[in-house]
């Protein structure tokens, strides 16, 4: 019971750890650890390679950094090679396009046969499309060449955003991945407006379909020193798939790739910037490089793998882990010699006082080794301490014997604790407890506790009394050895303020009579004898708490006994009482356990019903309204019966005060009674309502 409360028990987690301690011990002992020249050349060991992995930590990692630094630079580098193969290529195509729209005449375009054969003029630029397409200013195609050959086509190209942009806007066009009208595969396509001097007469379109004819392939072609796990992808400004190894990626957004998915996430944090989105692509598993492909609005992405950049750096630590472990080796050979040479006096100094600690006598001076140094001085020091000790243990017996002499005499339960078990205890303590000394001295606090909660409660109240500079005092059920339970009265003092080692010294009194009294005067001064139901006091205290809860609903039932002055003036007051007991049973019946039942003086009850609005309390009170007016008791060879005039009043805004709801409720039971008694009427903000026949 001292302020350190929690000491696992024998099984508990402390007790594995222990063993583990243990083991770690012994295999300390195995590797010399349990002996000073294993700890110093441990140490000096542990110093120097600390100071080697330091150092080479510091150095791999300046390595590691500037060796992706140069892989993102390398990264954007390729990215810069592919972007401009690109450009190359898509200029390529469109002066391509330019050149076959600069052929196109006028009276051309009015002749079916003279479109067919202006394509059919044109094999280089069908072989760099995987479909070629003339459409009219509209946007209506009027020939289309693609692998199945030249032919005329009903195909409507107006909606395209690419054709409306290069007749509008007059210039080439790359569009962006879109479905072919001929293939429905995902295409790009770039377009060239026919132009006169009336202005846009005509427009050539080429597709490139991008699941059959990969835009990076023979576009970029890799370095010879590129490793096969570099992955290049190309996309559009929305981060779109145009072209990737692996065909079933296209049209994805660049997320779907997850060697990609960090790297795309932060570029759409960033807003998508597709001006110079390099940079800011950290990514723990790649080297991420991008371009702008200028003329379009794609992007070229690049990622190698980290660590195929830092495989080199890897192998490099490897062995000089391998040249430092061997290192380590021939360090700690040296440091054995040299300690070992330093340190033999130190075998006769713990012989000498390990037959001291077994109750030797120390002998004469000249038996102890007098090494100069350190070691002289803690020759010299386990002799003094040795002296001290002698002389500390026998005044703390005499302590011991003392105390217990006072402790066996005390009339009141005293005990002493530490590491919450029993250390000492009094005879009276035994008492009050029903337990032989045996059974408690060196035994868990714990016991005496009839609940493991109220156990574990004490611990924090203890340490906050102790820190505040006071005595601990507290009430709390405790067990006898027989399973009996009775109340005591707790009060600690740390032997040593400020030091919970030192344990506390506890006083018990058996106080189960006095805690046993004063609960029979709080219920007399709350509950009226007659009846036992609350009285007027205590149904106003749960008045004052229903008030505090300002967000549940609750309601008073006023309840006034009809004809019941006529039983005490011809039956006696007796027959009175004996019919208030019956109502006060029926009113306990016809409510629940929660809801407070009060009689306030004379035949006027009270119910303060929790959580029931104005309908729900007016049920109830009807209820029991009915069970009232068919109770009946025998007194005598009479029967006894009474009314009941009842009143609600639902908690509203304006009962700021009990006295103001209880008025309320008041006036709505007086109504009832002025009404023709027997009924239940409600109380509203400024009505009163009727309620039953």
């Amino acid at each position: 019971m001292d302020t350190n409360l929690f000491d696992p028990q024998p099984g508990s987690p402390l007790t594995v750890a222990a063993r583990v301690e243990s083991r770690l011990a012994a295999l300390a002992r195995l590797l010399w650890l349990d002996t000073l020249k294993g700890r110093l050349v441990a140490g000096a060991l542990v110093a120097t390679l600390t100071g080697i992995a330091v150092t080479a930590l510091h150095m791999g990692t300046v390595a590691e950094r500037e060796l992706l630094a140069m892989a993102e630079q390398r990264e954007h580098f390729e990215a810069g090679r592919t972007r401009a193969a690109v450009a190359r290529r898509l200029d390529e195509l469109q002066r391509a396009l330019q050149s076959a729209a600069a052929m196109v005449d006028k009276g051309m375009l009015h002749s079916p046969r003279g479109v067919e054969t202006f394509l059919e003029r044109q094999p280089l630029l069908r072989s760099m499309f995987s479909s070629l397409f003339l459409t009219n200013a509209e946007g209506r195609v009027l020939v289309l060449a693609d692998s199945s050959g030249i032919r005329r086509s009903d195909i409507h190209l107006g909606d395209r955003d690419y054709l409306r942009r290069s007749v509008v806007e007059k210039r080439a066009v790359i569009s962006d991945p879109v479905p072919s009208r001929v293939s429905a595969e995902p295409v790009v396509v770039l377009t060239h407006p026919v132009l006169d001097a009336g202005g846009v007469q005509a427009v050539v379109g080429g597709a490139l379909r991008l699941a059959s004819r990969d835009l990076l392939e023979h576009l970029a072609e890799s370095r010879d020193d590129d490793d096969s796990q570099t992955l290049v992808v190309l996309t559009d400004d929305m981060g779109r798939i145009i072209a990737h190894p692996q065909r079933t990626r296209l049209m994805q957004t660049l997320d779907a790739e997850p060697r990609f998915a960090p790297a795309y996430a932060r570029w759409v944090a960033g807003g998508r910037q597709t001006k110079d989105p390099t940079g800011g692509f950290a990514d723990p598993r790649e080297v991420i490089g991008t371009a702008a492909v200028p003329g379009s609005r794609w992007l070229v992405w690049r990622a190698t793998p980290r660590a195929q950049v830092l495989a080199p750096l890897q192998r490099a630590r490897q062995q000089a882990t391998a040249a430092a472990g061997g290192m380590a080796l021939v360090l700690a050979c040296g440091f054995i010699v040299f300690i070992a040479r330093q340190l033999q006096p130190l075998h006769e100094l713990k012989r000498r006082a390990a037959a001291l600690l077994e109750g030797q006598r120390a002998g004469d001076d000249d038996n102890w080794p007098e090494p100069s140094g350190e070691i002289g001085e803690l020759s010299r020091t386990l002799r003094h301490v040795w002296a001290e000790r002698t002389q500390a243990e026998a005044f703390n017996a005499q302590v011991l014997q003392k105390l217990s002499s006072v402790m066996a005499a005390s009339p009141v339960g005293l005990a002493f604790t530490r590491n919450k078990r029993f250390e000492l205890v009094s005879t009276e303590i035994c008492r009050m407890l029903g337990r032989g000394e045996d059974s408690l001295v060196g035994h868990p606090t714990e016991l005496i506790f009839s609940s493991h909660d109220d156990y574990v409660a004490l611990g924090p109240q203890v340490v906050a009394a102790f820190e505040a500079g006071e005595p601990y005092n507290g009430e709390w059920q405790l067990v006898r050895a027989d399973g009996s339970l009775f109340w005591g009265r707790l009060r600690a003092r740390p032997v040593v303020p400020g030091d919970p080692a030192s344990g506390t010294i506890w006083s018990m009194y058996d106080i189960s009579d006095q805690v046993d009294a004063r609960n029979r005067l709080q219920h007399a001064a709350t509950h009226d004898e007659l009846t036992g139901v609350l009285n007027r006091k205590g149904f106003e205290q749960g008045l004052h708490e229903a008030l505090a809860r300002d967000t549940t609903p609750a309601a008073v039932v006023m309840i006034d006994l009809d004809e019941f002055k006529p039983i005490n003036d011809s039956a006696g007051h007796a027959a009175g009482d004996a019919m208030l007991k019956a109502v006060a049973r029926t009113l306990v019946a016809q409510v629940r356990a929660s809801d407070a039942i009060g009689r306030l003086g004379g035949d006027e009850f009270a119910l303060l019903l929790h959580g029931c609005d104005q309908a729900r309390a007016c049920t109830i009170a009807e209820k029991v309204r009915l069970a009232i007016r068919q109770l009946a008791v025998h007194w005598e060879g009479k029967e006894l019966k009474v009314g009941a005039s009842i009143g609600v009043a639902e908690r509203g805004t304006e009962h700021e005060t009990i006295a103001k709801w209880l008025a309320d409720a008041d006036a709505a039971c007086y109504d009832a009674k002025r009404s023709g008694r027997d009924k239940v009427v409600v109380s509203g903000t400024a009505v009163l309502r009727l309620v039953g026949p």
